[in-house]
């Protein structure tokens, strides 16, 4: 499925001018990078489309451990795009545009918990901010972060309440990262370089 280029987020680095129509991610797409854009726009490794699928086909490309088999999959935020041996993850510029950045950490990515409930046998599911669910423990609250690793197991839990610092995800501040100073009805008092804000618990993520 392909989207006209002027109704793509805003968020993805490619000009507003140019073919009429680009890729456009197969979930969460206002959300997300499709594999064709992160590879041939974002970081320069294919020419094309066609080079795309061809280290598809080569399964040379994965995401989160995951092979690639669609060249419009989608590339969320913190996700691990792995392309020949090497780990790129997702992030946002301070002017809210997404891009990737080479990693050396390849063992495990960091996800956001967005919500928790309880399932059969009184288990505790946790939704995290990608859509992926992972069982966790009571002591996991919506806001906090998980760093997950290859085998979907938590690796560390980082509660919101104790973070030092936090990256902002939504919102005016977007891709800055600040001190956390308080956490408070519903809302993070964070500090910047220059001056601080009372944000949304959802804007921020504690790294």
């Amino acid at each position: 499925m392909h989207q006209t280029r002027s109704e793509s987020t805003t968020k993805l680095p490619i000009t507003r001018k140019g073919t009429k129509y680009v890729a456009r991610a197969l979930i969460a797409h206002r959300d997300s990078v499709p594999v064709v854009i992160a590879l041939r726009d974002m970081l320069g490794l294919a020419a094309n489309a066609k080079e795309v699928k061809e280290m598809i086909k080569d399964k040379i490309i994965s995401i989160n451990w995951r092979q690639v088999f669609d060249y419009r999959e989608s590339v969320q935020l913190f996700s691990i795009l792995t392309v020949g041996g090497k780990n790129y993850v997702l992030s946002f510029t301070e002017t809210g545009k997404f891009t990737f950045s080479e990693s050396k950490e390849s063992k495990k990515r960091l996800c956001k918990v967005i919500g928790k409930r309880l399932v059969n046998g009184n288990k505790i599911q946790i939704n995290l901010h990608d859509g992926t669910n992972i069982i966790g423990t009571k002591s996991m609250n919506t806001n906090d972060s998980l760093y997950i690793d290859s085998d979907g197991k938590v690796s560390k839990h980082i509660p919101l309440s104790e973070a030092k610092e936090v990256f902002v995800i939504h919102g005016k501040y977007i891709g800055q990262h600040g001190a956390l100073k308080a956490v408070k009805e519903g809302s993070a008092i964070v500090s910047f370089k220059e001056g601080s804000a009372t944000l949304p618990l959802r804007s921020i993520i504690a790294i």
